[in-house]
């Protein structure tokens, strides 16, 4: 079995993502249940792992000692699912941690003996400062702040121990550049507004990658059994575990909808994201509002 990670900044489709690939073979042909994912998935955060693997009570050391020993931990994983499974079999895991290397040098998801590659899924990050602030129960502006700031960390809650390690974000244009830039392990990028314009062929690429085949009918179906109305669905009946616990009165799947932004952010907060992110904006395609308005202006003061 080979690990892939479904790497990225937090509220950019990751779990949409998860959901589309535990549809493509949903127990008793039913849409899967978002609260009961099945087990070929995990999260490179949880803290339980740490602790059971390493034989090492995690709430006993500190940020900087958890992150020297998670390496181990990743190849751990990596040989046991190596071992106990078929070479062609795929383990995803979702990360949000940026990538990025420890003290001593090392990658902290241990590079190519953690993982055989990584789905990187990129979301508009005037979209992703909406979403975040639902799911941080924070301002608009707050989550601005936390999207600019280079030394972001997750998690935030404030209920005793997180169940999950501490993960370094930095600012979502240096967590893009930093798994986009690195060496380790091949990549896939999928935009988030690609998957929802064209899902069945996005997905389809996504899983290509990672060594999957997959007939079009099992695509279709995982593709109808995952609309976004069926998981808000699920979550306003059961709610959904992977929300944050100080902000359980916060739906997790808000809207979905590429472009919400337009209609919900002020034209300053628009202009302090791109103020930030520009260059990684351009790299990824998503076009910069405030300077197509100051040309605009300027087009229109020359005539």
């Amino acid at each position: 079995m080979r690990t892939v990670w479904l790497a990225s900044y937090p509220k950019s489709g990751n779990t949409w993502l998860r959901v589309l690939i535990a549809n493509l073979d949903p127990p008793g042909g039913k849409p899967v249940d978002i609260n009961n994912l099945p087990v070929d998935q995990s999260l490179a955060s949880a803290r339980e792992p740490f602790d059971h693997f390493l034989l090492i009570d995690s709430g006993l050391l500190t940020h900087e000692e958890i992150d020297s020993l998670r390496p181990r931990l990743y190849e751990e994983l990596a040989r046991r699912q190596f071992a106990g499974s078929a070479n062609d079999d795929i383990h995803f895991a979702k990360v949000h941690d940026a990538y990025t290397a420890i003290p001593q040098g090392e990658p902290l998801l241990a590079g190519a003996l953690g993982a055989a590659g990584a789905i990187v899924i990129v979301r508009d990050p005037r979209d992703i400062a909406l979403s975040l602030a639902n799911h941080r129960g924070t301002t608009v502006d707050d989550a601005i702040t936390f999207l600019n700031d280079t030394k972001a960390e997750f998690p935030g809650e404030l209920d005793g121990l997180p169940r999950q390690l501490r993960q370094k974000l930095l600012s979502w244009s240096q967590h893009v550049a930093s798994w986009l830039e690195q060496r380790d392990i091949p990549i896939h990028l999928i935009r988030y507004e690609d998957l929802a314009a064209d899902t069945a062929g996005v997905f389809h690429g996504a899983l290509s990658f990672a060594g999957i085949s997959a007939t079009d009918e099992a695509i279709e179906r995982a593709v109808r059994f995952s609309q976004f109305a069926l998981l808000q669905q699920q979550e306003r009946e059961a709610g959904f575990y992977e929300a944050p616990r100080p902000f359980r009165g916060n739906v997790f799947f808000r809207r979905g909808r590429p472009g919400g932004w337009r209609d919900e952010l002020m034209s300053g907060q628009v202009a302090r994201i791109e103020a930030e992110h520009a260059a990684m904006m351009r790299r990824l395609g998503y076009q910069l509002e405030t300077m197509q308005k100051e040309a605009a202006t300027l087009r229109g003061e020359a005539a």
